[in-house]
C-alpha cells in the first residue's frame, strides 16, 4: 500500500517540512548531480553515505565494496578513515540513490510529516526529525557493526514520523494506492492498519536479513534503520507534542464534523 494523502487538514503552513524537503531536493541536484551523472552520484553516496564499519571502525581500511559498472570499469567505494566520517549520519539522511527512492520518500514525509509538525511546532519538528534519523542510523549501525556498504536516505527519520503518526491519528483515514498488474485501486484506509502493517513488513525484513548470515556485510535496504526510527517516533513523540496545538487541532476537526452534520 502506497499513501497518498490523509483527512487531516493542518493549522498552519508545514513551512519545516517544506524546508526539508527542499534542503533533500537541493542535495540530489547539488551534491548528487540529480541522478544523471553516475560518476557523482556513486562518489555522493561512498563519501558522504554512512558506512557501518567506518563509524565502529570494525571494517578493515580499504575494504572495497562494488558501486557497479560504469564505462566498461567496475566502480568500488573503500573502506577509510577520514574525519567526514563522524558526519555522515546526519549527512546520508539528505542523500538518496535514486529518483525512485527520492520520490518515495517525499511522498511519506510530505503525507505524514506535515501534521507531525502541526502537531508539535516547527523548532520541535526538526529536532524530532534529526533526533529520529540519528537513532535510526545508530539502529543500522547496531545491527550491521562491521558493513562496508555505504547507506543512504532519509527514510530512518521519516519512519520516526510513521511512529508519532501512529500515536498522534491512528484513527485517520489515509488514501492509500494498492497497484493490482495495472490496475490501480485507490482506498482508504485507518491510519493504523497502514502504519502496523508497514512496521509489522520492516521487522519480517529485518529478521530475514539477520537470519542469511552474510558475514554482517549487509547491503540493499536498512530495514533496521526504518525499525529503529519508527520505534524512535513512537517514543519521543510525548516528549515533543505541543498538547495545545493538538487541542487546537481536534477542536478543528470536531467543527468540520458537525458543519458536515448540519449541511448534510
Amino acid at each position: 500500500m502506497i499513501p497518498i494523502s490523509d483527512d487531516n487538514p493542518t493549522l498552519r503552513t508545514p513551512v519545516m517540512t517544506i524546508a526539508v524537503l527542499g534542503v533533500i531536493g537541493a542535495a540530489w541536484v547539488l551534491a548528487q548531480g540529480a541522478g544523471l551523472d553516475a560518476f557523482q552520484l556513486s562518489a555522493s553516496v561512498c563519501d558522504l553515505g554512512m558506512v557501518p564499519g567506518e563509524i565502529t571502525h570494525r571494517a578493515p581500511i580499504n575494504l572495497a565494496v562494488p558501486m557497479g559498472q560504469h564505462g566498461g570499469q567496475e566502480w568500488v567505494c573503500a573502506v577509510d578513515d577520514q574525519p567526514i566520517n563522524t558526519f555522515t549520519p546526519l549527512t546520508s539522511m539528505f542523500l538518496h540513490g535514486s529518483w525512485a527512492h527520492l520520490l518515495g520518500n517525499a511522498l511519506f514525509l510530505w503525507v505524514f510529516g506535515n501534521n507531525v509538525e502541526d502537531s508539535m511546532g516547527r523548532a520541535r519538528f526538526l529536532v524530532f526529525y534529526l533526533a529520529c534519523g540519528l537513532l535510526a542510523a545508530g539502529a543500522h549501525i547496531i545491527s550491521s557493526p562491521t558493513s562496508p556498504v555505504p547507506t543512504v536516505g532519509a527514510s530512518g527519520a521519516i519512519s520516526g514520523m510513521l511512529g508519532a503518526y501512529l500515536v498522534l491519528y491512528p484513527r485517520v483515514l489515509v488514501k492509500v494506492l494498492i497497484p493490482i498488474i495495472i490496475i490501480p485501486w485507490i482506498v482508504r484506509v485507518r491510519a493504523w492498519v497502514v502504519l502496523i502493517m508497514w512496521f509489522v513488513w520492516q521487522v519480517l525484513g529485518g529478521l530475514e536479513q539477520l537470519s542469511q548470515l552474510r558475514g554482517d556485510i549487509s547491503g540493499g535496504v536498512a530495514v533496521w534503520a526504518h525499525v529503529g526510527g519508527f520505534v524512535a517516533g513512537f517514543v519521543l513523540i510525548r516528549f515533543f507534542v505541543d498538547r495545545e496545538l493538538v487541542g487546537r487541532r481536534r477542536a478543528l476537526g470536531d467543527a468540520r464534523v458537525a458543519f458536515t452534520d448540519v449541511v448534510g
